[in-house]
C-alpha cells in the first residue's frame, strides 16, 4: 500500500522529531508499506509555494519510493505552468489547503484546480486538518475543511478525483451522503483521524461506504505511523478479506 498522507519538513508551531524523508524510508520499511506520496510541511502557511515545492523534490530525488506531492496555489500567478511542471516531475497528486487560503467551497478559483488536475489525470489531494482544535496553536487560524468544499469539488467535474485525508466518521458522512453514486466515486478518504474499538468508526464506515471508498494515510510526522495499522488489525473478522483501494493505482503519472 501507498501512504498518501506524508510530510516532510518543519511544523510551524511544535518541534517535530526527524521530519526527514531518510527517515521516512525507515518508517515505511518498517510497516510495510510500498512508498508514499510526500507533502512539503511549511508550504500550507506559506503565500508562494513554489520555493517549498523546490524544496520538496530536491528533499525527495535520492529516494524513489517517495513521490512528491506539492502545492499548487489558484490563486496565485502563472498556476497553471505550475501545475504542469510538477507533473512533468514526477507527482504523484497535487496538495491544496483552501482553508489556509481563505476559499469557501464556491470559490470559482479552487474548482478551476481541481478541474485542471482532473483534465491530466491527477488526484487532488485535501487535508482536513493537521492537529485536532484542542492541540492547535492559536497563530494557526485556518479551520477544518469542510463537507461543503469537499461536495462542490466533487460535483464540479466528472473528471475530478480527490483524496481527502484527515477527515472523522462525522465528516466523512456529512460528505459522502450529501453526493450521488456517480460523485461518491470520485473521492477517496484515508482513515487515520477515524476511531477504531471501542467506538468501531471504521468498521461502521466500512460497512456503509465500503472499503474500497479508503486508501492508506499515516500523517507522519504528526502521527503514529502504528495508528492506521492497528486499525486495521482490530477490525471484525467480516472484513478480514476487504479490499481498499492502493493509491498508486490512482496516480496518474509513474516515472
Amino acid at each position: 500500500m501507498i501512504d498518501v498522507a506524508a510530510w516532510i519538513g518543519p511544523y510551524p508551531f511544535r518541534h517535530l522529531p526527524h521530519p526527514d524523508p531518510e527517515v521516512l524510508v525507515r518508517v515505511l520499511e518498517r510497516d510495510g508499506l510500498a512508498g508514499a506520496w510526500v507533502g512539503y510541511l511549511p508550504a500550507a502557511w506559506q503565500r508562494d509555494p513554489a520555493p517549498g515545492n523546490a524544496a520538496l523534490f530536491a528533499a525527495l530525488k535520492p529516494f524513489p519510493t517517495l513521490r512528491p506531492a506539492p502545492v499548487i496555489r489558484p490563486d496565485w500567478p502563472g498556476w497553471e505552468r505550475a501545475l504542469d511542471a510538477a507533473l512533468e516531475r514526477g507527482a504523484a497528486a497535487i496538495r491544496a489547503y483552501p482553508m489556509h487560503w481563505g476559499m469557501g467551497a464556491a470559490d470559482s478559483r479552487m474548482h478551476s484546480l481541481a478541474a485542471a488536475c482532473g483534465a491530466r489525470a491527477v488526484p487532488l489531494l485535501l487535508t482536513t486538518r493537521f492537529e485536532d482544535l484542542r492541540q492547535r496553536s492559536p497563530l494557526d487560524v485556518a479551520g477544518d475543511l469542510t463537507a461543503a468544499h469537499v461536495r462542490a469539488l466533487a460535483r464540479g467535474d466528472a473528471s475530478v478525483r480527490l483524496i481527502v485525508t484527515g477527515a472523522g466518521r462525522e465528516m466523512l458522512e456529512e460528505t459522502h451522503w450529501g453526493l450521488t453514486p456517480d460523485e461518491q466515486r470520485r473521492v477517496h478518504w484515508d482513515f487515520a483521524w477515524v476511531w477504531g474499538p471501542p467506538e468501531d468508526h471504521l468498521a461502521h464506515l466500512f460497512r456503509t461506504l465500503g472499503a474500497e471508498r479508503f486508501v492508506y494515510g499515516t500523517h507522519w510526522p504528526l502521527r503514529l505511523t502504528q495508528s492506521p495499522r492497528a486499525n486495521l488489525d482490530l477490525l471484525p473478522p467480516e472484513f478480514a478479506n476487504a479490499s481498499m483501494t492502493d493509491a498508486s493505482t490512482l496516480a496518474a503519472r509513474v516515472p
